[in-house]
């Protein structure tokens, strides 16, 4: 009977938002970075909602790691004119290709829509002396470059993070040690095994860990505390950090107005999904939704934003 009315939903779903030439699409999704990463479970997670409702023919996920997600950006910008494919790109990637002097721009792109906005969360191996924002702060006043931080891609939100907290407690944020890997699971590893002090990032990537008590969870970027998750704000604990993260797709340049609007149609449709919803539950994702229009204007707005940031703490030279 489950199987029953899970098939029905299904049915339901697809007839309502697909459309005959979207629902034909076979639609290829870009994560660029490595597997394991917030922009994989993205992509992932639009594979699941586009091909549940019947939105799309078929939807192929793959990974181009590498420089902060400038080598998939290059790729995308050298698909001109590709109608069926996609790129998952977010905050991150607009710090990584200021601090790696990318030669390839999000300007040359295509924005598609903003999907998602997650909070940053810091953690620590449960085994850590470290237990609250408290002694965190403290462990970098005393020496910025002895804490060491996992995060994701140089200048990445991550890395801002954690320069932010340096900064916000009164340290030398120039001087802070951050190392970056190219996927979730290779920093994971690496703050699990007690080879940094410290891990960044949005919360979905480290909830298992967190729930196993495998990781200790110091606090989370957000401005109040978000219900259904027990854990202090950085602010409460006395350190003025506020920083979300936000995720969105990207689309191939010379795209005619109509190869643009089915993608963002079809984009659009994939959000008021219930597939789609039950994801942004699960992960712990807001949704923070923005159609191409509006969000080719925030995109403009955020870059003028991140390089004025990673000025002030000296990722980015003037």
């Amino acid at each position: 009977m489950r199987k029953f009315l899970f098939a029905a939903a299904a049915l339901v779903a697809a007839a309502v938002f697909a459309s005959p030439a979207a629902a034909q699409m076979e639609l290829r999704i870009m994560a660029p970075a490595a597997p394991g990463g917030g922009w994989y479970q993205t992509a992932r997670s639009m594979q699941q909602a586009l091909t549940t409702a019947g939105l799309a023919k078929s939807v192929q996920v793959f990974n181009v790691a590498g420089a902060g997600g400038s080598v998939g950006l290059a790729q995308l910008i050298n698909a001109k004119g590709d109608g069926r494919l996609l790129m998952v790109n977010g905050l991150v990637m607009v710090g990584a290709l200021l601090t790696n002097k990318s030669a390839v721009s999000l300007d040359q792109a295509t924005p598609i829509a903003r999907l998602t906005e997650e909070v940053q969360v810091i953690v620590v191996p449960a085994n850590s002396a470290i237990k609250s924002a408290k002694d965190l702060a403290e462990a970098v006043k005393a020496d910025p470059a002895k804490v060491t931080w996992a995060g994701g891609s140089a200048g990445g939100v991550d890395h801002i993070t954690a320069a932010l907290f340096a900064k916000a407690v009164g340290a030398d944020a120039t001087k802070i040690n951050y190392i970056p890997f190219s996927g979730g699971g290779e920093s994971l590893a690496a703050i699990l095994g007690g080879k940094v002090t410290a891990g960044i990032s949005g919360y979905g990537e480290y909830e298992g860990q967190i729930k196993s008590g495998k990781l200790r969870l110091i606090g989370i970027t957000s401005g109040k505390r978000i219900a259904g998750l027990d854990a202090p704000t950085f602010k409460e604990q006395g350190v003025d950090l506020v920083i979300a993260n936000w995720r969105s797709v990207m689309a191939p340049p010379g795209l005619t107005p109509e190869q643009t609007k089915t993608l963002a149609d079809l984009v659009a449709k994939m959000v008021q999904t219930p597939a789609w919803k039950e994801i942004l539950k699960q992960k712990g994702w807001e949704d923070a939704f923005m159609p191409n229009d509006v969000f080719a204007a925030f995109l403009k707005q955020e870059q003028g934003r991140v390089t004025e940031v990673l000025k002030s703490v000296g990722l980015v030279k003037s």
